[in-house]
């Protein structure tokens, strides 16, 4: 082929799609892909030597795989806590897309290495016998036919979770409190941190729990599904499990006992987020025309992906708009407080990044629009455009699900005199939203001691 496909997608229509070729002005050997699945779609991206992107494509779960059920990608319970999201639906989505670019005629024999991220915190547990599944794949046979009984838990716990206060509260009194359990994995006990959902599926469902052989974050999930083999944890996925020394790079001894027996033999061993993981799986040479020498890297989370995909240097400060808000920043010399995270960095492993979470992001926007812009960015931006700056004293906290920070639930609106009102007009319900939220992240950051004015 003289350039490479990528889909454009037809409004409304989930199984209809153009191709664009795309032609680079030297014809590149060697291309790169990479996949990132957030809660609500797969998307993949290939570039080429030159850095140039030649192919994108998405499968959005609610609607290219309605038989799951999901709503935004997820299945949110009758408790409103437990949110979880089905792993065959992942697994399902890779199978359309790779067979998707296939058929456009991209050619994956060019493709020298791939990796990717995941959203963080979302477990995955493989039932005992799946590693053997795994390393035997049936080129012959879609993914997700192959993998179907390979899971013990066929819903996963994903960020969104925040059903598991009582394991976060136990976690936190078995290390010396919140603030020691913070100085050792870089967070003090969360309900969506990994390390308490697994402590809950244990006390709840033991018998789950004896029959899983390996548990996977979403990165090393997806990481696995191209190694053919279990993928290690990354350092930086790793440090948001409320199990990892972040200090060490190894995992917390007292922490893992106190999560469930036997934890360090499921989880593995962890790793730089840079490191090489092996070659690609036979199935996808032999089913796909991957090159046998395609390499692996290790996949990480959506947080530090982004930290990286920005080049964020010592002193940067960057705020990530999506599905959840996240501000963060390179640091070299963390200081871990009952507020925000520490993280290993992603880039330079001997170094840090801090983050600052805010659940109710792009939903809660998504919703304010269209109850108040007709589901249309820009009558939104319109009315936003209208209202003064300070939005006249008027102020608003939009929180659709528990915050994350603050711990907080609910949408509290107050006028010029401090008085709780039910309901603002369109326009001001709009910019109090967007200000609200951008306040609240600099009060955050701020009391974690980011200097915003001096950067």
């Amino acid at each position: 082929m003289g350039g490479y496909a990528t889909w454009i997608k037809t409004p409304g229509r989930a199984a209809s799609a153009q191709f664009q070729v795309l032609k680079p002005k030297k014809d590149y050997r060697a291309l790169y892909l990479g996949a990132y699945k957030d809660i609500a779609q797969l998307k993949v991206i290939a570039i080429n030597e030159g850095l140039q992107v030649v192919l994108e494509d998405n499968i959005q779960f609610d609607r290219d795989l309605p038989e799951f059920g999901t709503q935004g990608g997820i299945h949110t319970h009758r408790d409103k806590l437990t949110v979880t999201s089905p792993v065959l639906m992942w697994v399902k989505a890779l199978d359309i897309i790779l067979d998707r670019l296939k058929s456009s005629g991209f050619n994956f024999g060019k493709v020298r290495a791939l990796s990717g991220s995941g959203q963080q915190h979302g477990s995955v547990y493989w039932k005992n016998g799946a590693r053997d599944q795994l390393r035997h794949l049936n080129a012959d046979l879609p993914l997700h036919s192959l993998l179907e009984a390979c899971f013990s838990v066929a819903d996963s716990p994903i960020w969104m979770d925040s059903s598991t206060s009582a394991k976060c509260h136990h976690l936190e009194e078995a290390v010396g409190g919140p603030q020691e359990l913070a100085n050792i994995t870089g967070s003090r006990a969360y309900e969506r941190f990994t390390g308490n959902q697994i402590a809950k599926m244990f006390h709840q469902k033991p018998e789950i729990y004896l029959q899983t052989e390996r548990i996977s974050l979403v990165s090393s999930f997806a990481a696995s599904l191209f190694l053919g083999d279990y993928a290690p944890i990354d350092y930086s996925d790793g440090s948001g499990m409320n199990l990892l020394n972040i200090s060490e790079k190894t995992w917390s001894e007292i922490c893992l006992d106190t999560c469930a027996p036997n934890l360090k033999e499921r989880l593995g061993s962890v790793v730089p987020s840079n490191s090489v993981l092996g070659s690609v799986s036979p199935y996808y040479a032999d089913r796909y025309g991957f090159s046998r020498e395609c390499r692996i890297v290790a996949f990480t989370g959506d947080n530090p992906a982004s930290l990286a995909g920005m080049r964020l240097q010592q002193g940067d400060i960057a705020v990530s708009l999506g599905t959840s808000d996240t501000l963060f920043l390179w640091i070299q010399d963390p200081t871990p407080a009952l507020e925000g995270h520490i993280f290993c960095n992603p880039v330079q492993h001997q170094d840090y990044m801090a983050l600052l979470c805010f659940k109710n992001g792009s939903l809660m926007r998504e919703r304010i629009r269209d109850e108040c812009a007709s589901g249309s960015w820009e009558i939104f931006s319109q009315a936003l455009a209208s209202t003064p700056p300070g939005n006249s004293g008027n102020v608003g906290f939009y929180f659709e699900a528990m915050e994350i920070t603050p711990q907080a639930v609910g949408v509290h609106r107050f006028n010029a005199d401090s008085r709780k009102v039910s309901e603002f007009p369109k326009d001001v319900e709009i910019r109090a939203l967007v200000e609200g939220q951008f306040m609240a992240k600099r009060i955050h950051a701020e009391r974690l001691g980011y200097k915003i004015n001096s950067l």
